[in-house]
């Protein structure tokens, strides 16, 4: 057992490291990287190295969780400011709009390929939504105007809840099913009581952690995705929509100014790679690449009907009551919005709900969807942002947020130290400019009786102030000796013959 876990450790490894590395390589072609993570599960898989994987159970239950960590990122790093403008059209995007492709698209099933109605409504339900990993991923990339982006973000990440109950609805057995206005009903209520156990938790655990003082600056990432997660399972218990409350608490979590946010965001993005590269080499795994090329024809009907009729009306009646006022989604939006939305890992796990359930047929489904996602995820992705500059819809100078603790620094060079000016020092009383730190070293801040400010050459350092330092990696450890210098012996360091080594080396 233990040389079998070390095994699987290896390859486990391995893999995760050869998809990391995969990142680099699809932003270079211009693909999603989940299709490059799909490729890798199936090589690895029955029709590659020989690995058996046939466990739909367990894929739907790690996709569930996957999922979770995925939208929680995206409600995380979701401003209110940008989202509140578009929450009514992502609403009905999500909710009608979705019923309307499910409708479509299960005509065109039933009446082309002769399946029964409660199969081809199945298909419509499964690839009705879009996917959250996929549109974050590809929107980083394409520059589109602010509006555009947040819409189908916000899309993204709440249309899950309710395809989540259709899929569920559609896969019991016939005739099992109440009468439609209990369905009706019975979403209705799983979204509000979704919605409302996002709140409660968004805001109960804001109020905590702001309280919190927490011992270490890790432990706030920890209990942020961790009160998430608590929001999908409260919600769950309650049989109401887990994923909705997901999203709820990850947009009220992330908008709260709280503790070490940065630190938050990063955690949360690194934990939301993670659960994609193993969500799609686990889907990838699970294919049967010997089935898959009778699903080519039927995939390749679907998605037309999709990407070329169903996508586009749903936008288009459920966004044109929007566009009333200069803030309207005019044609062109509306072309980009029908194009930009992108299937992924999520009609993937949807697709495993009928199969773990026995549904029958649910393996053709799977291999459909399967197929579908592949082809048509990278026909959108790679034309996505000449499609965006052909319908004028980029934004080339919209201001990006950026993550100052990594990608500027990283990109410099540099380091960011803080200095504190402990009782006894001999900073006490320096000037900034005689600090005399080394080209490359610059003092950026100051933070002194619980404000901060710029500090200009002029400007003398007090007991307990706390100095924020910009290096470069070269002069690092001489911006360091420095300041050890004149904290021991004050301006006048190197007369006393002190140039400040590490007394702890």
């Amino acid at each position: 057992m233990t040389h079998d876990f070390n095994v699987a450790l290896l390859i486990g490894a391995a893999v995760l490291l050869v998809c990391v590395g995969a990142v680099r390589l699809s932003v270079r072609l211009g693909l999603p990287s989940l299709l490059v993570y799909l490729l890798l599960g199936v090589v690895i898989g029955e029709a590659g190295f020989g690995i058996q994987f046939e466990n739909a159970e367990l894929t739907r239950t790690l996709g569930i969780c996957a999922l979770v960590v995925i939208i929680a990122e995206g409600g995380l790093t979701a401003r209110w400011s940008t989202l509140r403008p578009v929450l009514g059209p992502a609403v009905v995007l999500s909710t009608f709009g979705v019923a309307v492709s499910v409708v479509v698209v299960g005509a065109v099933v039933h009446y082309a390929l002769g399946v029964p109605w409660q199969e081809a409504l199945l298909y419509g339900a499964v690839l009705s939504s879009t996917d959250a990993a996929a549109v974050f991923s590809t929107l980083r990339r394409v520059p589109v105007r602010p509006r555009l982006a947040a819409l189908l973000e916000a899309e993204s990440g709440i249309n899950d809840a309710p395809v989540v109950i259709l899929v569920l609805l559609l896969s019991m057995p016939a005739g099992s099913h109440g009468p439609w206005y209990e369905q009706f009903g019975l979403v209705a209520y799983e979204l509000v009581a979704g919605g409302a156990v996002g709140l409660l938790a968004g805001f109960g655990g804001a109020w905590a952690l702001r309280r919190a003082a927490l011992p270490s600056a890790g432990l706030y990432p920890l209990a942020a995705i961790g009160l998430t997660v608590l929001a999908y399972a409260a919600g769950s218990v309650a049989h109401a929509s887990g994923f909705l409350a997901v999203y709820v608490t990850g947009v009220v979590l992330g908008n709260a100014h709280l503790p070490h946010r940065r630190a938050m965001l990063g955690f949360a993005d690194g934990l939301a790679w993670l659960a994609q590269i193993a969500l799609f080499v686990l889907l990838g795994l699970l294919a049967s690449p010997a089935e898959l090329g009778k699903a080519v024809l039927p995939a390749l009907l679907v998605g037309l009907v999709l990407i070329l009729l169903a996508r586009p009306l749903s936008v288009l009646l459920s966004v044109t009551p929007f566009n009333l006022g200069p803030n309207g989604f005019g044609w062109r939006d509306q072309a980009f919005l029908s194009w930009a939305g992108l299937r992924g890992a999520v009609p993937v796990v949807l697709a495993t709900i009928p199969l773990s359930a026995g549904v029958p047929h649910s393996r053709e489904i799977f291999n459909v969807v399967f197929v579908l996602v592949v082809i048509y995820t990278a026909a959108q992705g790679v034309t996505l942002p000449p499609v965006a500059k052909r319908l004028g819809v980029t934004a080339p100078a919209e201001p990006t947020d950026l993550q100052v603790e990594a990608a500027p620094l990283e990109r410099m060079g540099a380091d960011l130290l803080q200095v504190e000016v402990p009782p006894g020092s001999k900073l006490n009383g320096v000037h900034v400019d005689e600090l005399r730190l080394p080209v490359g070293a610059v003092v950026t801040l100051v933070l002194r009786d619980g404000g901060a400010f710029v500090p200009a050459p002029e400007t003398r350092l007090k007991t307990r102030d706390s100095l924020l330092i910009v290096t470069t990696e070269q002069v690092r450890d001489v911006a360091e000796r420095r300041l050890r210098a004149v904290s021991r012996r004050g301006r006048l360091a190197r007369w006393f013959a002190e140039h400040g080594e590490d007394r702890r080396q």
